[in-house]
């Protein structure tokens, strides 16, 4: 890997174009057991494949390694996304994309998020702009990112809001939301890491602050 920016996404695979940015790829499936592990499969819903680009979009020195947790149907589970991020752990990223959400907060999905934490690795995940919380979003350390529609593609917010902590470009390859804008997000902090690779944490985050094209939120929610 060399001096290569690390990124690992969990999502649903990535294009056959996009494989010379892809360092590794592990697809992980619910078992009878419990999660099995195998190599990974077309990327059918084409969400994945979005966020690699909205990320590579804007730090294109970066390389990746892609967890698959999502069937054909867009499905998937924190059972699924737990092994996903002790594989990426062990992979030694140093950033980490979730442009998903579920609804359980469930004890192996906030240990592995934790550990991931405690090691300074930077985890994003996508939240909603309104409504329930989701996680892994909700968990504490996690950048909790969400689409705000004021931002071009070479902007973000500092929100700063009980839902989301940024906001980023709403679209990316077709695809649109709150995971777009956390993918956005993430490679605007990915830039940023290229850039400063010795940088901590919170001196990256103040930075991130700091260079918000938008701060506060763009209207008012109901409490």
């Amino acid at each position: 890997m060399g001096n290569e920016l690390h990124i690992g996404i969990v999502d649903s695979g990535h294009a056959p174009e996009q494989a010379g940015l892809v360092l590794a790829g592990r697809r992980f499936f619910l078992t009878d057991d419990g999660v099995g592990e195998g190599e990974l499969v077309a990327d059918a819903l084409r969400h994945g494949s979005a966020v690699l680009q909205a990320i590579a979009s804007r730090a294109p020195a970066v390389r990746f390694s892609v967890a698959q947790v999502f069937d054909g149907r867009g499905v998937t589970s924190p059972l699924q996304i737990a092994a996903a991020l002790h594989w990426l752990r062990e992979r030694g990223v140093r950033l980490v994309n979730l442009s998903l959400g579920v609804r359980q907060d469930r004890p192996l999905l906030r240990e592995a998020v934790a550990a991931l934490v405690a090691d300074g690795v930077l985890v994003c995940a996508s939240s909603p702009a309104q409504g329930e919380p989701v996680f892994p979003a909700s968990y504490p350390g996690v950048i909790r990112v969400t689409g705000d529609a004021r931002c071009g593609a070479g902007e973000w917010s500092w929100l700063d809001t009980r839902q989301a902590d940024f906001g980023a470009a709403v679209s990316s390859g077709g695809q649109a939301g709150s995971s777009l804008g956390c993918a956005a997000l993430c490679g605007h902090l990915a830039a940023l890491l290229a850039e400063h690779p010795e940088a901590d944490n919170a001196w990256l985050l103040q930075r991130m602050r700091e260079g918000a094209a938008y701060k506060g939120r763009e209207f008012r929610v109901a409490p």
